[in-house]
């Protein structure tokens, strides 16, 4: 099976963005703007726009000149379209992962050359970071997080199913 390793990534990171605003959106604004009781100083709306608009500067990098780059400044109403648009336009490098976008370095904002793959890495690493941050801040509410890991998103995408349900018969 020939397959885009590095879309599926996105994808899941992504859905996994997503699935966490919808869950966050139905909370209370008392609830979003908790004082977390672990180390982090942010809480959960504050968390889950920085993630949003670092994704989003993580997509200009990798595709704007360091002068047409702008700072969002999200709310959290803006998120879930954000998120999306941003999701999408990182899906769409990673789909074209043998593209030339890899081959030049990029220069950052604030005094370094990067290459691209570093950018794409950063991009699913720190929405991890912030996800998890998240989802220790709802159960410390009494709320039960979204499952976001891989295998949660494998079952949602129909790529991990039930023996007994095997589309392929085995």
């Amino acid at each position: 099976m020939t397959e885009n390793i590095l879309w599926r990534l996105f994808s899941h990171n992504n859905w996994s963005n997503l699935q966490l605003i919808e869950a966050c959106s139905a909370l209370s604004d008392e609830q979003l703007d908790a004082k977390p009781s672990s180390a982090s100083t942010w809480n959960i709306c504050i968390t889950l726009i920085h993630l949003v608009e670092c994704q989003q500067g993580y997509l200009s990098l990798l595709t704007l000149p360091p002068e047409a780059r702008e700072k969002a400044e999200l709310s959290f109403a803006e998120l879930k379209e954000s998120a999306k648009a941003s999701g999408e336009g990182l899906l769409a490098l990673a789909r074209d992962a043998q593209g030339t976008w890899l081959d030049a370095r990029l220069r950052t904002m604030d005094g370094y050359f990067v290459e691209p793959w570093v950018v794409m890495n950063q991009a699913v690493h720190h929405a991890t970071e912030h996800r998890r941050q998240i989802g220790d801040m709802l159960r410390a509410l009494g709320v039960t997080p979204p499952r976001l890991d891989g295998w949660s998103f494998g079952e949602a995408s129909g790529a991990l199913v039930p023996t007994a349900t095997d589309p392929n018969g085995d």
